[in-house]
């Protein structure tokens, strides 16, 4: 599903206006009555209200305007307060002010504290309220009148709808700079805001409804397609063929490099979930003073032991990694290796002389950080980091508040700089591919919030990424399955509990449960 910034959203009604000829009154228009009709729906049984509507002095607060007509003539009990002078507000947003006028509504102009004050005092005992504040275009810290009303709509027992976007949320990078209002619902117009899907913007918007606003098929279709959120549709598009007549070596060997002493689950888990991804073939190679114990808890998996020093893998055993990399199709590289120096050089000198697909993910990860150089020598050969915000805040040499302030501007421009696919962790995973692309991720819940997770999200990448995907579309796939099977299980375990091993028992339910989708 395409995610739209402020801008792309702003240039798609430029071009509906100017070159489909449709003008910006009609696309109002057509935006309020579709918020009037969603609210007409869904709280039906609050009619007649009264029902509080907020509005702005621009083309937010015009679609408010519109809302407010709609609702007034289905017999609903409407008051709006404009948050400004009658003259600050133009154009038509204007026009729509005063039809509300003509048809009946009242408006309370409210531009300052004083009078904003009285009219919020009149509106006590709505039973609906109505967010037209702020729209796409208005990026900064709410201040003021503004701010005083959007504490007040965070104060109401009423539901409140935001129309487009919650007010105080940054349409681009769903950042909230000061307050931003807290909506039970969000009916946003034409393509969802990357606001909205995006943390911490998305836990302000509710349940997000869609709606068309009268954009003409071949302008929408023009409409930028370098974000996309990762839902079903998608997910299920991105699964990779399983032929009738495939057999293991059809579908890949998996390389796993993981463990050290007392971190053998993170290896177990990772090989696990190579297998659960689809993987024909898993091995795991780890100290050689872990293996037996790995052995015993991966029956389908090989294990292979590894030249140890102090329970970690020795810069000796980098012979043999790479033979055993030879005729593997992908390798998963980092989970409970450790952070000793000569196991960091050795996952610096293999992913450098490796070919193969990879992916790394924490101690891997901490291997890098200020070795970027070796990321330069793997240009051309398809490679997944997978870190979370600590772990990109040491590879790019940033603060973790940093790479969290603009999530997607931070993985994009590491992936860009670098030529890796690169899956930001976190609430709305967000991965970003070397050409600039980025996918939203749209499943998973905080429950999933465990140690281990992380590891089976790297084992299960690289058994796609062994099937012979692409990187970009693996490490999206991964994402999504991972997320969608936390997702499953959520009912039963709720937010907290939920074990890394649970998670991968339901990874190929999750999986059928997008084929059987097809089937359907």
């Amino acid at each position: 599903m395409k995610v739209l910034t402020a801008a792309a959203m702003q240039e798609l009604d430029r071009r509906t206006i100017v070159q489909a000829g449709i003008p910006g009154a009609v696309l109002m228009e057509n935006a309020g009555r579709g918020v009037a009709d969603t609210v007409g729906q869904r709280f039906a049984d609050l009619h007649p209200g009264p029902v509080l509507i907020l509005c702005g002095r621009g083309n937010n607060g015009g679609d408010g305007f519109v809302i407010a007509r709609h609702l007034h003539t289905a017999g609903w009990d409407v008051q709006a307060i404009l948050l400004a002078e009658r003259a600050a507000v133009s154009g038509d947003a204007a026009t729509m002010r005063d039809r509300f006028e003509q048809s009946g509504g009242r408006i309370s102009v409210a531009p300052d504290a004083a009078s904003l004050a009285v009219a919020l005092a009149g509106a006590s005992g709505c039973r609906l309220c109505i967010d037209a504040l702020l729209g796409t275009g208005f990026a900064r810290q709410p201040e003021g009148p503004l701010a005083t009303a959007i504490d007040w709509l965070n104060h109401q027992p009423a539901p409140v709808v935001a129309v487009d976007l919650p007010s105080g949320v940054d349409a681009t990078t769903g950042q909230v700079p000061g307050i931003a209002v807290r909506a039970a619902l969000t009916v946003t117009f034409a393509f969802p805001k990357v606001g909205l899907v995006s943390y911490p913007g998305a836990g302000h918007a509710g349940e997000v409804i869609g709606v068309p606003i009268g954009i003409p098929a071949e302008v929408a279709a023009s409409a930028p397609d370098d974000i996309l959120l990762i839902d079903a549709a998608e997910a299920r598009a991105l699964l990779p063929p399983r032929p009738a007549d495939g057999h293991k070596g059809t579908f890949g060997h998996l390389l796993v490099v993981a463990g050290s002493l007392g971190k053998s689950g993170a290896a177990v888990m990772a090989a696990n979930a190579g297998l659960r991804a689809g993987a024909g073939l898993v091995t795991l190679a780890c100290p050689a003073g872990m293996q037996q114990v790995a052995a015993a808890h991966l029956v389908e998996v090989m294990t292979v032991p590894l030249t140890e020093v102090g329970g970690a893998v020795s810069l000796q055993a980098m012979e043999e990694l790479l033979a055993q990399s030879d005729d593997k199709q992908a390798v998963a590289l980092g989970p409970g290796l450790g952070t000793a120096e000569e196991t960091a050089a050795l996952v610096r000198r293999f992913l450098k002389e490796t070919p193969s697909p990879a992916v790394v993910d924490a101690d891997g990860l901490n291997a890098l950080a200020g070795h970027l150089e070796v990321l330069e020598r793997r240009r051309g050969r398809a490679t997944v980091l997978t870190p979370h915000p600590g772990e990109m805040a040491r590879l790019a040499g940033r603060t973790v508040a940093e790479i969290q302030a603009d999530r997607i501007g931070a993985a994009r421009a590491f992936a860009v700089t670098h030529g890796v696919v690169l899956v930001l962790k976190g609430a709305r995973t967000v991965t970003a591919l070397p050409d600039g692309r980025v996918r939203i991720n749209g499943s998973g819940h905080a429950g999933m919030a465990s140690g281990g997770m992380g590891d089976v999200l790297t084992g299960l990448i690289g058994g796609l990424l062994a099937q012979g995907m692409e990187p970009g579309a693996a490490a999206a796939l991964g994402v999504f399955l991972h997320g969608l099977a936390g997702d499953r299980l959520r009912p039963r375990f709720g937010d907290a509990g939920l074990l890394a091993t649970d998670l991968l028992r339901e990874l190929p339910i999750a999986r059928n449960s997008l084929l059987k989708e097809i089937s359907c």
